[in-house]
């Protein structure tokens, strides 16, 4: 079964961002799919029992923390 998490993070500013983002999330357990709009800031990450501390964690280790 598929979830998905949606959440807005800091300091997102440019293409590069995305890919450190994109790449940062993927290798975690459970996620499948991560998206990032680089206009607001907005990250959907789909999956399977996905690891939203986890997510949130290593979005705040790579320079993106979650508002």
């Amino acid at each position: 079964m598929s979830e998905q998490m949606e959440c807005d993070v800091e300091n997102v500013k440019c293409g590069g961002c995305a890919s450190a983002i994109q790449e940062g999330l993927k290798p975690l357990q459970g996620v499948d799919e991560v998206e990032v709009n680089i206009e607001n800031g907005h990250v959907s990450i789909r999956g399977a029992a996905l690891p939203e501390e986890a997510i949130l964690d290593k979005l705040a280790a790579l320079g993106f923390p979650a508002k």
